[in-house]
């Protein structure tokens, strides 16, 4: 039987979004069964194998839906696999060299003891709204960042752990 994995996820813009049905896809191409959910919407993560968290950086911080899904099954993902992912620096350096955990994330990570986590390049678009989101368009910091070869790379690692004979 193939093992299941949640990717949950936590977006302000949409960015994060499309990158966790990025990584679904490439977890499903490796023969995983893979579910995509907003962080706010999942109910349970009993079914599950393997939990991977990702949220966007907005303001030095991780999306406060993910940090409460964390928390609230905590208990539950302490007995499964677990990955977090940040999405959100606005230039290369996520693909420059490893940024370590903002401490939300981290925190969350430690909660529910995270095998790994991992922070990549954000998207922020013309047309964004908020207030920040124009003060970064204005100052000509915005564009699209994120490395997709990284996180393919990133997810097909994942998927071998899962599918290690060592993770059942």
């Amino acid at each position: 039987m193939p093992h299941r994995v949640l990717v949950a996820y936590a977006t302000k813009y949409g960015s994060t979004a499309e990158l966790a049905r990025f990584i679904v896809g490439i977890l499903r191409d490796e023969g995983l069964e893979a579910d995509c959910l907003p962080a706010s919407k999942v109910t349970a993560v009993d079914e599950y194998d393997a939990v991977l968290i990702g949220s966007a950086l907005y303001m030095g911080r991780w999306r406060r839906e993910a940090v409460r899904m964390a928390r609230r099954h905590r208990k539950a993902l302490r007995r499964r696999t677990v990955w977090g992912f940040s999405s959100g620096p606005l230039d290369r350096s996520a693909s420059d060299r490893n940024i370590p955990p903002v401490p939300s994330a981290r925190r969350a990570m430690d909660r529910v003891r995270a095998r790994d986590h991992v922070t990549f390049g954000g998207r922020l678009e013309t047309g964004a709204r908020g207030h920040v989101a124009r003060m970064v368009l204005e100052e000509g910091r915005g564009g699209e960042f994120r490395d997709f070869d990284a996180v393919a790379s990133w997810a097909r690692g994942v998927a071998a752990e899962i599918k290690a004979p060592e993770s059942s």
